[in-house]
């Protein structure tokens, strides 16, 4: 007879190196079960054990070129043999062709771009350089958001993960979010609790932070007038605003960035994920023409060892090229269309389908025990808990069925790769499909 107390251990090798020697992230270490990756080609990928997966969320919303961009990989190769770093002080053609790129690409008058290796520098880089140029120090941000997990970045950012980093850095203020479906606030209300913050404050705020589209938090898509309003409002106190690009941009919205949806040029914008496809770590900073003009003469008081590390911009320009010449965000407009179409079908058909929103390619399925009251099977409080939701184990049916799906509390994150097709999305909504029956057995009833 077998000893009942023994346990098969069927990881692979390498999930069992990785689970004893690396730190799995936002998690308590005896829950982590890591599953190895292995390879991918478009918007599939595959594990150790040889399944396939449609990746439905680009991985953590990042691979937006999916997983077979060569010219990407090409340039990142090229660039490592030619000269694969230099101090940040030489220049380099990968640096220098990219940042001219963003100044075309990104709206309005932005125009100068600090480098850095992540989102959450890319944010800590906005934060200083908001106070460095307005001479205030305080940030308004909001609390359903994710801006990085540096101490400034988690300090700003609303999500319940800051919790263990506070007090965090001083100066940074939370309001209240557009988010429609579940919150007292109508989403302009909250622009004008926003304008009382600001008058309350005085003269000491140097900056709003915000998500155009807020990502991991919900994918919460404010109205039209939202957010050209909270830039008149941040302007008239006297503050700038910071828009917090990383997850939505290039292309993920069927346009270039989120704020270009509602027609606004921030002062500052904040970029990482897409902006290499993923295939290297690079943030930018972007700001306009006139914040610009004002470190001639004042230091600019900021650097990185790694800031425009020569491999990562050229992976970064190539990855723009990459979408400007197989047109993926016009690609990814149309297809996100389709996308929404077929997602208020499971809306009509699973009771535990509360809402569906976004746009794009970049679209949000929250689930309720209720849809009456609007129950969430998810809380806030989980993101710092132990155990799973009824939420992550819709994402477990999902991938028996072949799709990978990321969730944030109580929302399903839909965000594929931009070169997806309808008949991709048709696979993949089938398996959600069936995996919604999880959330549909578990509600109240």
């Amino acid at each position: 007879m077998a000893d009942e107390t023994s346990v098969v251990d069927d990881r692979t090798e390498v999930e069992r190196l990785d689970k004893e020697y690396v730190f799995g992230t936002w998690s308590y270490q005896s829950e982590v079960d890591p599953t190895e990756a292995v390879g991918g080609d478009g918007v599939r990928f595959t594990d150790g054990a040889g399944n396939e997966f449609i990746d439905f969320s680009s991985q953590l919303m990042c691979s937006n070129l999916g997983h077979s961009a060569d010219a990407v990989a090409d340039a990142i190769a090229e660039q490592a043999r030619d000269g694969a770093y230099f101090a940040p002080g030489f220049a380099t053609e990968a640096r220098a062709r990219l940042g001219e790129k963003l100044a075309e690409i990104t709206p309005g008058n932005l125009s100068k771009t600090f480098f850095s290796t992540s989102g959450t520098e890319a944010v800590e880089g906005a934060i200083k350089i908001a106070r460095m140029y307005t001479g205030k120090q305080k940030i308004i941000s909001r609390y359903r958001s994710y801006h990085g997990a540096t101490h400034g970045s988690i300090s700003v950012t609303g999500d319940p993960r800051r919790l263990m980093a506070e007090p965090g850095v001083p100066g940074a203020i939370k309001a209240p979010d557009p988010y429609a479906y579940g919150s007292t606030l109508d989403p302009m209300e909250s622009l004008e609790y926003i304008d009382e913050m600001l008058m309350l404050e005085g003269d000491t705020v140097a900056a709003i932070l915000v998500e155009p589209i807020v990502g991991s938090n919900g994918i919460l898509v404010p109205p039209e007038e939202y957010l050209p309003r909270l830039k008149e409002i941040a302007h008239d106190h006297g503050a700038l605003l910071i828009c917090d690009e990383v997850m939505a941009g290039f292309g993920r919205t069927g346009e270039w960035f989120g704020c270009d949806v509602f027609d606004v040029t921030p002062d500052i914008m904040t970029m990482a994920k897409g902006l290499t496809g993923a295939y290297a770590p690079l943030g930018a900073t972007i700001v306009t023409d006139e914040i610009a003009a004002h470190f001639e003469d004042e230091m600019f008081c900021h650097g990185h060892t790694y800031a425009g590390h020569p491999v990562a911009c050229a992976a970064g320009l190539a990855a723009v090229e990459t979408y400007e010449e197989e047109n993926l965000v016009e690609h990814a407009s149309e297809v996100g269309d389709y996308l929404g179409d077929r997602l208020e079908e499971l809306d009509e058909a699973h009771p535990s389908v509360g809402d569906t929103r976004g746009v794009g390619l970049f679209r949000g399925v929250e689930l309720t025990a209720d849809p009456d009251e609007r129950v969430p099977f998810g809380t806030r409080e989980d993101k710092i808990s132990t155990g799973s939701t009824v939420v992550d184990d819709v994402s477990a049916a999902a991938a028996d069925e072949g799709v990978y799906l990321a969730n944030m509390i109580n929302t399903l994150i839909i965000a594929p790769p931009l070169s997806i097709t309808e008949a991709d999305v048709d696979e993949a909504v089938a398996a959600l499909d069936t995996a919604l029956e999880v959330s549909d057995a578990a509600m109240n009833r």
